[in-house]
């Protein structure tokens, strides 16, 4: 009994210890973002009460944000360009993996497996041929150079279509008896029962794309179109970084993902767990 006692307490200890470094980075961007610039680093170390508690709190930094910065136009480009991403990316990939699983076709293998080979593709290996079927098509900052390249998504496709093989497939053959189309079954019988691996890929597009980086930075660089993640890199001024409003707008930009991630945990690890290991 004592060495059952001693073995979850050591346990709790451990899981505490890797929550706080897991939650440090978040709590320091926090903190910094309530302190004047000339505070940051001087309680950096050693570590004390002050490091985590301003001595002087201020909200100045975040008043810049949204006055001189102007960072709410950011924050609107990235919730328009992530929700009509993660839309038109549920809506291609599930169609698509309702053709790969309920439809036998020459070559359906060799085009899947390509499918899947695609998403370990390193993104940066196909970014500069990529920026240039955008620029032909005259895409540059618009939304549509940034939206269109990150529709089709193999990962996405993957769950989409582990998920569909599990259903039954004389569900299926009853609803074509009576008479419905493919789809019908696609509407309104696939896609309802489908809630918890359509969450999941929502969440899995919406991350993605409110954490790109790199292809905004190539096509989306004009102030009016830029994204949160690009922005982040406006808050120097003269070769001098402006910390707190640095900082302010790191939280910004990680609060509004886990806000909207907390509420569908759920969902996304039966998702995870129902589509994705299935098979």
């Amino acid at each position: 009994m004592r060495e059952k006692n001693s073995t979850r307490i050591i346990c709790i200890i451990l899981l505490i210890s890797l929550t706080f470094i897991a939650i440090f980075p978040l709590l320091w961007a926090i903190t910094s973002s309530l302190r004047p610039d000339t505070e940051i680093y001087k309680y950096a170390l050693p570590f004390q009460w002050h490091t985590f508690i301003p001595v002087k709190f201020t909200f100045d930094s975040y008043k810049l944000l949204f006055t001189k910065f102007q960072f709410q136009k950011p924050i609107w480009n990235t919730l328009v360009a992530s929700f009509v991403t993660v839309i038109l990316s549920c809506a291609v990939n599930s169609v698509a993996a309702f053709g790969f699983t309920f439809f036998r076709f020459k070559g359906r293998k060799i085009l899947y497996a390509l499918v899947l080979v695609s998403f370990m593709v390193p993104f940066e290996s196909i970014a500069i041929p990529l920026y240039k079927v955008v620029y032909q098509l005259n895409w540059i900052n618009t939304f549509c150079g940034i939206i269109v390249p990150g529709l089709a998504d193999g990962l996405v496709l993957f769950l989409f279509v582990q998920f569909f093989s599990s259903v039954p497939s004389g569900l299926f053959e009853a609803a074509r008896i009576d008479g419905a189309s493919w789809w019908q079954i696609y509407l309104k019988i696939l896609l309802p029962i489908s809630k918890a691996v359509i969450i999941t890929a929502a969440l899995m597009v919406f991350i993605n794309q409110w954490n790109s980086f790199l292809w905004p930075l190539l096509v989306a660089h004009g102030r009016n179109i830029r994204l949160i993640q690009v922005a982040l890199s406006d808050f120097t001024a003269e070769h001098v970084t402006l910390w707190s409003s640095l900082y302010a707008a790191s939280v910004v930009s990680a609060l509004i993902p886990l806000v909207l991630f907390l509420p569908f945990q759920k969902y996304y690890v039966e998702g995870i767990t129902s589509g994705g290991i299935k098979g």
